[in-house]
C-alpha cells in the first residue's frame, strides 16, 4: 500500500535538529534544577547524566522521527536494481 505522505525533506531535517537541541536543553535544565534543589546527590547527578540522559535523548529522537514522518516500514521499501554502464 502506498503512502500519500511525501518523504520528509530539508525542513523536517532542520526541525529534527532543532527538536533534538530543545530536548537536550530541556533535559539538562531539568537535571540541573533537580541537582540545584537538592533532590539529586552528586553521585545520582553523575548517574543521571552518564546513563539516563542518553536514554532520554533516544526517546526524544524516536518521538521526533515519528512526528516528522521518518518512520518507514517494510512496505515503503523498493527493490534496487543494478544497471550496467
Amino acid at each position: 500500500m502506498n503512502s500519500s505522505r511525501p518523504a520528509p525533506g530539508p525542513d523536517a531535517a532542520r526541525a529534527f535538529r532543532l527538536g533534538m537541541f530543545a530536548g537536550a536543553l530541556i533535559g539538562l535544565t531539568g537535571i540541573g534544577l533537580l541537582y540545584w534543589s537538592g533532590a539529586l546527590t552528586l553521585l545520582l547527578f553523575a548517574y543521571t547524566i552518564v546513563l539516563l540522559f542518553p536514554v532520554y535523548l533516544v526517546f526524544v529522537a524516536v518521538g521526533l522521527s515519528l512526528w516528522l514522518g521518518y518512520n518507514k516500514d517494510a512496505t515503503a521499501l523498493r527493490p534496487v536494481y543494478r544497471t550496467e554502464r
